[in-house]
């Protein structure tokens, strides 16, 4: 209830406006790295340091691809992969346990252009989920794969496959054993191939309990021929049980692209996104009510999101150029460039 009453009191006030692009530029890119309860001197220096370094690194991946003239697709495919190698995010290597101690993975993909899309969903040994969710939409005539099919399909595509302890943190696992305890669940016996436990730093853990109770990380990118593609990845809610499944391998409430309007990807509660297609929500009152990008977000994730009790928040992007993001909760981990532009970054409320 605590978490509600911060984030209904900012709602209002959390709005991120900046200029649209006043000539189309070559290439954008936009990326969050998950939204919650993010907040000035809960954080140590340290570790405000290392996300921001972290997300001007995914900036960096993902212009190398760009500049170089690649495409969309492929930006989103290089800066999920480091976002998903990196422990600092709920996705991959950094991804939270369920209730049964393990790290169930979900990722999408679209491809404006085409209207094609890949999902999956409770992977469990995809090193990059994001990779398998674009060999669905490349490589097969289905949409979404889950579980144990979509991991024989990674398998008989060649991606790379990694033992389930790959993606264990001592972070996580520690987060996952407070929030069963304060559901009164037992917790399940550590992994016999987990590395050895190791002390974690108790106010890393409060951060966890405060900003990490859902998490994602998401690209929008714009390339040089003017396509739009959107993609997403997560590891779902910390203590997630019987096989749930949120918003981000969701086409339409986690990730949307059309060069048409524009491109989403999602982060918060995935319950409340999935039942108000926040993503594709967004993009059509671009393409048929004539709103800006920044009104559209806000119009959802102000307005519409916040009055159903939803938390969380998006990245947006039109072929055009004009970027934006606009969330509920009192931070966002959260960066943005265009060809010949400055990058900027943000993790608070009250940065651009």
């Amino acid at each position: 209830m605590k978490f509600k009453a911060i984030a209904a009191a900012l709602a209002a006030t959390v709005l991120t406006p900046f200029a649209q692009a006043q000539e189309q530029p070559e290439w954008a890119l936009v990326i969050h790295g998950g939204a919650g309860v993010i907040e000035r001197g809960r954080m140590t220096a340290e570790r405000e340091a290392e996300y921001r370094a972290a997300m001007h690194a995914a900036l960096d991946r993902g212009e190398a691809v760009l500049e170089a003239g690649g495409s969309a697709l492929d930006a989103i495919e290089a800066v999920i992969h480091g976002m998903e190698d990196d422990p600092l995010f709920n996705a991959g290597r950094g991804a939270v346990f369920t209730a049964a101690g393990k790290n169930e993975l979900d990722a999408s993909i679209m491809d404006g252009a085409s209207l094609n899309a890949g999902a999956v969903a409770g992977v469990t040994q995809v090193r990059h989920p994001i990779s398998l969710a674009r060999a669905v939409m490349d490589r097969s005539r289905h949409v979404m794969l889950q579980g144990e099919g979509a991991e024989t399909f990674a398998i008989e595509q060649g991606l790379e496959m990694v033992p389930p302890a790959w993606f264990f943190t001592e972070r996580r696992w520690q987060s996952m054993e407070r929030a069963l305890d304060r559901l009164g669940i037992a917790a399940p016996d550590r992994p016999e191939d987990a590395p050895e436990a190791e002390g974690v730093d108790h106010g890393t853990l409060e951060q966890d309990d405060r900003e990490h109770r859902f998490g994602t990380v998401g690209v929008v990118a714009l390339d040089s021929d003017g396509n739009i593609a959107a993609g997403t990845s997560t590891g779902g809610t910390t203590a997630k049980r019987w096989g749930r499944v949120g918003d981000s391998p969701i086409l339409g409430a986690g990730t949307y692209a059309s060069n048409q309007s524009c491109g989403v990807s999602a982060t918060g509660t995935g319950e409340y996104f999935i039942r108000l297609t926040v993503a594709s929500r967004i993009c059509a009152l671009v393409e048929f009510q004539g709103l800006s990008l920044q009104e559209a977000a806000d119009q959802v994730i102000q307005d519409e999101l916040t009055a159903m009790g939803g938390d969380g928040g998006i990245v947006a992007l039109t072929p055009s150029g004009d970027v934006a993001w606009s969330f509920n909760t009192p931070g966002m981990y959260r960066a943005r460039q265009s060809a010949g532009g400055e990058p900027a970054v943000g993790i608070y409320g009250d940065e651009d």
